[in-house]
């Protein structure tokens, strides 16, 4: 049960039937953030339209996933880090990449580390980064580009994230084996 009313398609109002009824033809069922978010249809455009631009940034499969799960742990999105530890391995994710994200290990990618560490000076900071924290990114290998794509990213999980905070949407049947929740000892 959710705070929030969860669509059908046929309770959905107009403009979010149409999005509700492609994505259950695509995955087989229409995820329970879908369903909340058709209550307000240009939110869940917005946020599908931002998750397809996202995914068409200059980062690979395991960059998305390395932001997507850092923002979602650091959220404590009880939904969406399950929802996207099944969708890395949809990409051919390494689990052990998956894993790290989910516990806020240190990863072993030296680049990779640095669009975590990234990730989250922006996300904790809001933005208000220092030039050293962007001399960092580059140095890493990562460029102008990459910071504006990160804003992108973090934009997506803000309406994931806080759509389901608020709902309390529960984990869908297809995710619940990636269940997640943040142990004590990483909220400290």
């Amino acid at each position: 049960m959710t705070r929030l009313t969860r669509h059908t398609v046929e309770t959905a109002p107009e403009g979010a039937k149409e999005t509700l009824a492609q994505t259950e033809k695509t995955f087989g069922f229409a995820p329970g953030l879908f369903q909340v978010m058709a209550g307000a249809p240009q939110l869940l455009q917005t946020y599908n339209s931002i998750h397809q631009a996202f995914q068409k940034t200059s980062f690979n499969a395991r960059e998305l996933t390395v932001v997507w799960q850092t923002i979602n742990v650091e959220h404590e999105c009880t939904y969406c880090v399950p929802a996207h530890t099944a969708l890395a391995g949809m990409m051919n994710v390494d689990p052990k990449l998956s894993e790290a994200l989910r516990n806020e290990a240190p990863l072993n990618d030296a680049k990779l580390e640095a669009l975590r560490i990234f990730v989250l000076l922006v996300v904790r900071n809001r933005g208000h980064l220092t030039n050293a924290d962007l001399e960092a990114f580059y140095a890493a290998g990562y460029g102008e580009q990459q910071v504006l794509e990160v804003i992108l990213g973090v934009a997506q999980k803000v309406i994931s994230n806080y759509t389901n905070h608020i709902a309390q949407t529960p984990v869908d049947l297809a995710f619940t084996k990636f269940t997640w929740t943040r142990s004590s000892a990483e909220a400290a």
